[in-house]
């Protein structure tokens, strides 16, 4: 099917989190709604909901979201799980679709990881233990940090994603802006970025 064979009706970060109560992998709220979480509130609307998750840990999350059809999604395409297996070793995003509402509900990012630590997809000499990737909000709900979240929004940099490093920078000390600022000098060298995090 195409992608846009069905609207999005996403889920919230906490209708996620009541789902994967539970569940033993290791799970974040990624892109934008993670920005969210970090400032402790919703700042924007949001389209769709993204979770990262280790790659070898997909079937402990699609088990726990029974309820959705998953189909691995490339450009113009959206491929059911069960007949996907080329596609899902060369993308990595994963869509939940609401089979009675016809709407999806949520993005899994199946990202890399080795031994206990996520690799990042733009340079895999970058990498974090899961305890350090994933902060949470008072109440629990697990989320990646803002680096990482920036880190791969540099890449568009779109007006959202301005405004997102624009409302993050305030709250990122010295240590957090360098590093932040050291990965993207080697994913992305000289983006103009980089001035406002050493300011």
């Amino acid at each position: 099917m195409h992608p846009d064979a069905a609207e999005w009706e996403a889920w919230t970060p906490d209708d996620v989190a009541r789902r994967l109560r539970g569940v033993g992998a290791p799970w974040y709220v990624a892109a934008g709604w993670a920005i969210d979480l970090y400032l402790g509130g919703q700042r924007r609307e949001h389209e769709d909901l993204e979770i990262g998750i280790p790659e070898g840990a997909f079937g402990e999350i699609a088990d726990a979201l029974r309820e959705l059809d998953f189909h691995a999604v490339t450009a113009g395409l959206a491929q059911p799980v069960a007949e996907a297996a080329d596609l899902m070793r060369t993308v990595h995003q994963t869509w939940g679709l609401d089979p009675d509402a016809n709407v999806w509900r949520i993005d899994v990012f199946r990202e890399p990881s080795e031994g206990g630590r996520w690799v990042s997809r733009r340079d895999e000499s970058i990498t974090l233990p899961y305890e350090e990737l994933i902060e949470r909000t008072p109440d629990g709900i697990p989320y990646a940090r803002p680096e990482v979240v920036l880190l791969f929004k540099a890449k568009g940099a779109r007006p959202k994603d301005e405004a997102d490093l624009a409302a993050v920078l305030p709250r990122l000390g010295p240590e957090r802006r360098a590093l932040l600022a050291g990965w993207i000098e080697r994913v992305h060298p000289g983006h103009f970025w980089l001035p406002d995090l050493a300011a």
